[in-house]
């Protein structure tokens, strides 16, 4: 076969190298952006995802990985190519590529037990104390470092554990987007034992991210100005609300707040 043949059998063979779909992933328990629902990922995050990126002629398919920090690993490995919904942090920025409009604003707020509030001011008034944080959680880079310094942290694989442990007194504090923490609270019934400590952590942002492809990060400024689009007609605080009473009407029970084995 000569030269010019080769080239065109490649031409020829691209699109076909190129229909599979791209594979995403996302956090497992932060509704209603993202969480796993009868082994899929399903929530405001994947069905924007799925939506812009049909309306660009590409196909994705969502995968349900165990954990948080799965999900971020297999993307950083290059074995995921979407994350539908993360914070940008300087870490991630390395190896992943991000949209510039944001999903959703993601205020986080601190929960404690009922019956032992804590003093909290300011961020130093958390030193020394435990708190519990899933696997890949990021509060940005300022939290994150002032965590890893002044914090005994404690890490679970699902936010059920975290409120387990916190029932238990095992630990002193956990950080929860406020918005996630109220669809959790009205579908189990936690400010029983947990309720929310007064003031602001800090407020975070959730962006589409992508793996750092040529073809991925050409796609990211029509997928901006699609999220500015569905931010000003309304389409995003349509799906907020659509997948909040989703997951308020799935089928579920009460987790045992004083499993000892969380």
């Amino acid at each position: 076969m000569n030269r010019l043949s080769t080239v065109l059998l490649l031409c020829l063979l691209a699109p076909l190298a190129s229909a599979r779909p791209w594979l995403a992933c996302g956090h497992p328990s932060y509704p209603p952006v993202s969480w796993h629902s009868q082994g899929e990922l399903v929530g405001l995050a994947p069905q924007v995802v799925r939506q812009l990126f049909a309306e660009l002629g590409d196909e994705v398919r969502m995968l349900a990985m165990g954990n948080w920090k799965r999900c971020l690993l297999e993307a950083r490995q290059g074995r995921v190519d979407i994350v539908v919904a993360a914070y940008r942090t300087r870490e991630r920025e390395a190896w992943m590529g991000f949209t510039r409009e944001a999903l959703v604003a993601d205020p986080i707020v601190l929960f404690v037990r009922r019956d032992k509030p804590l003093r909290f001011d300011s961020w130093n008034d958390l030193r020394g104390r435990t708190v519990g944080l899933l696997l890949g959680d990021s509060f940005g880079d300022r939290f994150d470092h002032f965590a890893e310094e002044h914090l005994n942290i404690e890490w679970v694989s699902s936010g059920e554990q975290n409120f387990i442990k916190l029932a238990q007194g095992r630990i002193d504090f956990m950080p929860v987007g406020l918005y996630s923490w109220k669809l959790q609270n009205s579908r189990f019934g936690y400010d029983q034992v947990i309720v929310q400590q007064p003031g602001q952590l800090v407020t975070e942002h959730y962006y589409i991210g992508v793996r750092r492809h040529p073809t991925l990060l050409a796609l990211l400024p029509r997928l901006d100005q699609r999220l500015r689009e569905l931010a000003a007609d309304g389409t995003l605080h349509r799906l907020d609300e659509h997948y909040s009473a989703r997951y308020l009407a799935e089928p579920h029970s009460m987790p045992n707040l004083y499993d000892p084995t969380p």
